[in-house]
């Protein structure tokens, strides 16, 4: 299979597109249904999904594609309404850990419905059934 410089250019636009408007579609219903925005919701989706319910700062930023100081922009918000917490790293004094609050968790579980709604309304059909092929 040849693939053409110009190919390559739509099949570009046509992702960044895709992108944008689930993005959009997320931060309008997490915001208006959950106060989240689109990055908030992806540190709390992680921290669920780790094991002790807490992440690294600095591996928390790198899995949700932020820089280390948007992210601490982030975690004081999400601090200040309750849903995670920082601490201290054990044998890191200058690591800090991210961790999920219950107040954290309840609002994640909350939204995840909405979540899931706003990626199964927007993106393409064909992506949703490659990602349902992929091994786990």
């Amino acid at each position: 299979m040849s693939v053409t410089q110009d190919s390559v250019v739509t099949a570009w636009r046509e992702m960044a597109a895709c992108h944008a408007a689930a993005c959009a579609a997320l931060e309008r219903e997490l915001g208006e249904r959950h106060g989240l925005g689109v990055s908030d919701f992806e540190v709390l989706e992680r921290l669920t999904e780790s094991k002790e319910r807490k992440f690294r700062a600095q591996d928390l930023a790198e899995a949700v594609h932020l820089s280390q100081s948007a992210l601490s922009r982030l975690v004081d918000r999400l601090v200040r309404h309750g849903l995670v917490e920082r601490c201290g790293c054990e044998g890191d004094r200058r690591g800090i850990y991210v961790v999920l609050t219950e107040a954290g968790e309840q609002r994640h579980a909350e939204a995840v419905p909405t979540h899931r709604d706003v990626l199964a309304r927007t993106l393409p059909a064909a992506m949703l059934t490659t990602a349902n092929n992929q091994p786990r």
